[in-house]
């Protein structure tokens, strides 16, 4: 069979649809992009609310958060390579742990996936992620001398490590989550020898005021 040249008369019209098909995307990509590190953002500055016990600006930020995320997710919703590029998986993650964060110290039940409007392995990954912050305002408590928040937040540490070493998938399905879980063992592990010591010391400290009162006491009536 002889070799003979195929026409490219259709080659220009192609080029301009795939031009056309590439500008909409890397358009949609830099939307999604920016919005996601609006999302990065503004979930950052929730959570240093919520440690400065400013609520109010802390769930206005998260609120703020959402719509930036929502538009993120809308503008590469028909770009699926893009959508799962990352950086989108990423902002989902910071915004899960703000969202989580804020439940928890709060008082409020803990959302899930769906409450939160996120994948559930960027879901996973930022509940991992607010066992730091919950470590973090421990810490506060203890340097303030108040233990009163101390088991319960330790509790609620364990009980996300208990849940997130039963998900155990490839890091392909759950981005990377096991190396999340072994973060959050390494914090619970540290934290609960940190209030520990502060407990006990706290007890000591309960012990020596008690016997200095009843030496005082005693002179007294002598």
């Amino acid at each position: 069979m002889s070799i003979r040249v195929g026409s490219l008369s259709g080659l220009e019209a192609t080029a301009d649809s795939a031009r056309n098909a590439l500008r909409d995307k890397n358009a949609a990509r830099e939307q999604a992009l920016a919005r996601s590190r609006e999302v990065v953002r503004f979930s950052a500055n929730a959570i240093r609310a919520i440690h400065r016990r400013d609520f109010d600006r802390a769930s206005q930020l998260i609120g703020d958060a959402r719509l930036a995320l929502e538009t993120a997710v809308t503008s590469v919703a028909s770009h699926g390579d893009v959508r799962h590029a990352g950086f989108v998986a990423d902002a989902q993650k910071e915004f899960a742990e703000a969202n989580i964060v804020f439940a928890l110290l709060t008082g409020q039940v803990l959302p899930g996936p769906n409450d939160v409007g996120v994948e559930v392995a960027s879901y996973l990954n930022g509940l991992g992620e607010a066992v730091g912050e919950l470590r973090r305002f421990l810490l506060d408590g203890l340097r303030q001398n108040d233990l009163t928040l101390g088991e319960s937040l330790l509790s609620a540490m364990d009980d996300i490590y208990s849940a997130l070493v039963t998900v155990d998938f490839p890091d392909a399905i759950t981005g990377g989550l096991r190396r999340t879980t072994d973060m959050v063992r390494g914090i619970l592990e540290k934290t609960r020898g940190d209030l520990t010591v502060a407990m006990r010391q706290d007890e000591l400290e309960r012990q020596i005021h008690a016997l200095e009162l009843s030496l005082d006491r005693k002179l007294a009536s002598d």
